[in-house]
């Protein structure tokens, strides 16, 4: 990969805060560009096909994976992909660095195809019961959804030590200015 161009990717268990810190991140560094994911699940009331996610059927998605679209994905759960296109990157990254936000797994898989060419930080929450709170406080998930996604949470807890670093995301400005101070380190080095 060219000097000027990177790779930052945030992952973290659903409910931990990665997006909303994403989001911070990328109005605090303008040279970073957002990659936005692919995945097979409904949009939620709020979200904009191609802003928030590209939505694809899961005959779309498998098509993209066959035709070798996608830099990484995963069948998070039954049915249900997420994934990162080839083409946002290369459109993305033109210039300057590309902020990826996506499942541990596929941080795993980025971290692989990129090595230091990538930082990936894991967006850790305070506790399991802290993020069982903000699961259930988003409303937009059952009681066994969000039992669902503390099993997996679970699950890639214990993969945090396979990233670049742990930010844990106790007060959210504290975990915005230490993700910026491990992105401008990757950046300038």
């Amino acid at each position: 990969m060219p000097d000027d161009r990177f790779i930052i990717v945030l992952t973290a268990p659903s409910g931990a805060g990665k997006t909303t810190i994403a989001h911070r991140v990328l109005e605090e560094r303008p040279n970073l560009s957002f990659s936005v994911s692919a995945t097979t699940r409904d949009p939620r009331p709020e979200e904009t096909d191609g802003r928030d996610y590209h939505f694809l059927s899961v005959n779309e998605f498998e098509e993209r994976i066959n035709d070798g679209d996608l830099l990484e994905y995963e069948q998070v759960y039954d049915g249900l992909y997420y994934g990162t296109l080839k083409s946002e990157i290369a459109e993305k990254s033109v210039g300057g660095g590309v902020l990826l936000d996506i499942d541990v797994k596929g941080a795993i898989n980025v971290k692989k195809a990129f090595g230091d060419d990538a930082l990936v930080l894991f967006i850790a929450p305070p506790s399991v019961d802290e993020l069982e709170r903000r699961l259930s406080g988003r409303g937009t998930e059952t009681d066994a959804d969000v039992e669902t996604r503390l099993n997996r949470a679970r699950m890639e807890l214990g993969m945090k030590d396979e990233f670049d670093a742990v930010v844990v995301n106790d007060d959210l400005n504290k975990a915005v200015e230490e993700t910026l101070s491990h992105v401008d380190r990757f950046v300038h080095s």
